[in-house]
């Protein structure tokens, strides 16, 4: 727990909504604990917000609230996670989502008039600009660019209304089933809305594409189309900076939505999220939820790095394989002893081809829980294999030994 000490230190000083971080490198934690055992701040009078006599972290200021383990969606505190909120620029989550799966990420995107002349943040981009749209993605992420979030949907789906109609379709596969959007970038209108919980889900999510935490975790990046004198792109995520561990992944702020923020964190190999709708101190909430979220999970190591966990056909007479996990594999178990109920599921090949070399990798490992995939380790083979390695009789008994098992 004292491992997070200075993130403690730094919610403290946090006076306001938006504090400024410099450039510099993350804070160096203090180095003597006592510095822990901070007053947290008093929770301000906040018209129309009750509080549960109930609530574990009664000086949230946030309306609604939630965190998660991003693997299994396991709730760990939440707070009227429930009710529908306005998510502001945090609903470009989604729009880096559907871009990452629907996208090519060195496509060249052609910016239109209309992305443009878009509202609220900007990058400044302008018509006929041509950017690609992994570095757009960048943009949108990284400081919120509404006009990215245009040449975005209009280059994928053709234009903004059927972009949301994809965001939509994501939300629903993912099991958002309180959110509906009409843009890629949260602007408001009434008809776009998400709630705290279905929000976290879509973030967490997030975490399972490549690219997805690479674009959200990064601090800084320069690319030659940013307008001014540094070419840089600095990210509006200051938990980035803030929080131990912290990976992502989005601010928002519109006069309907209030203060919001979606953040990640990682340790001990485990990944949550958590999520702050019109908040007061959006900073000192996050860290209180993250801070409270590990504190209340500890890892459940399922498989170790070297594991034999399962075998594969090789040929068609050499008989079976054995594989093991490329690493370990936990989930978060929650310490007040309630258990994560999974299945194993083995993805390999139905026969591989000798030669193969031990390493090499052969498939995967997947944890299930309730028919949605929870996490997953590569497998690798556990050892070499020639073609020449057995004999005509030895590969044919083996071949026979294998069909036998496929039959029993």
């Amino acid at each position: 727990m004292w491992k997070r000490i200075y993130t403690r230190l730094a919610a403290a000083g946090l006076s306001a909504c938006i504090v400024f971080v410099p450039a510099a490198s993350a804070p160096a934690a203090p180095a003597s604990r006592s510095l822990y055992d901070i007053t947290p701040l008093e929770r301000p009078d906040i018209p129309g917000l009750v509080i549960s006599p109930s609530d574990k972290l009664p000086n949230l200021t946030a309306r609604s609230a939630v965190v998660i383990d991003a693997a299994t969606g396991t709730v760990i505190y939440s707070r009227d996670m429930d009710t529908r909120r306005y998510p502001a620029s945090t609903t470009k989550i989604m729009t880096l989502i559907v871009a990452l799966e629907q996208g090519k990420l060195d496509d060249i995107v052609t910016v239109s008039k209309n992305a443009e002349g878009m509202e609220g943040s900007t990058l400044w981009l302008e018509q006929g600009d041509k950017v690609p749209l992994k570095e757009l993605l960048y943009g949108m992420m990284m400081a919120s660019g509404n006009d990215a979030t245009i040449a975005v949907a209009e280059h994928i789906a053709g234009s903004v209304p059927a972009f949301a109609r994809m965001m939509n379709e994501k939300a629903r596969e993912i099991g958002a089933s309180d959110t509906h959007f009409v843009n890629p970038n949260g602007l408001p209108d009434e008809n776009h809305y998400t709630t705290a919980r279905d929000m976290a889900l879509i973030a967490a999510y997030g975490y399972r594409l490549p690219e997805f935490e690479e674009i959200v975790g990064t601090r800084e990046i320069t690319f030659p189309w940013v307008k001014d004198d540094t070419h840089r792109l600095r990210n509006e995520n200051q938990m980035l900076w803030l929080y131990k561990g912290g990976n992502g992944v989005k601010t928002g702020y519109t006069d309907a939505a209030g203060r919001c923020l979606v953040s990640g964190a990682r340790e001990d190999g485990l990944q949550l999220v958590s999520v702050v709708f019109d908040s007061v101190y959006m900073w000192n909430d996050s860290i209180a939820l993250l801070d409270y979220g590990f504190d209340q999970v500890e890892p459940e190591k399922i498989i170790s790095k070297g594991q034999v966990v399962g075998s594969v056909s090789v040929g068609l007479f050499q008989g079976e394989l054995e594989v093991k996990a490329a690493k370990d594999l936990a989930i978060a178990r929650l310490k007040d002893g309630s258990r994560v109920k999974y299945d194993q599921k083995l993805e390999v090949p139905d026969s591989l081809t000798a030669p193969v070399k031990e390493g090499e990798r052969v498939g995967r490992l997947v944890l299930m829980q309730e028919g949605r995939e929870v996490g997953a380790v590569e497998v690798l083979a556990a050892a070499s294999l020639e073609p020449e390695e057995q004999g005509f009789f030895s590969r044919l008994m083996a071949w026979f030994q294998s069909l036998w098992k496929g039959f029993f």
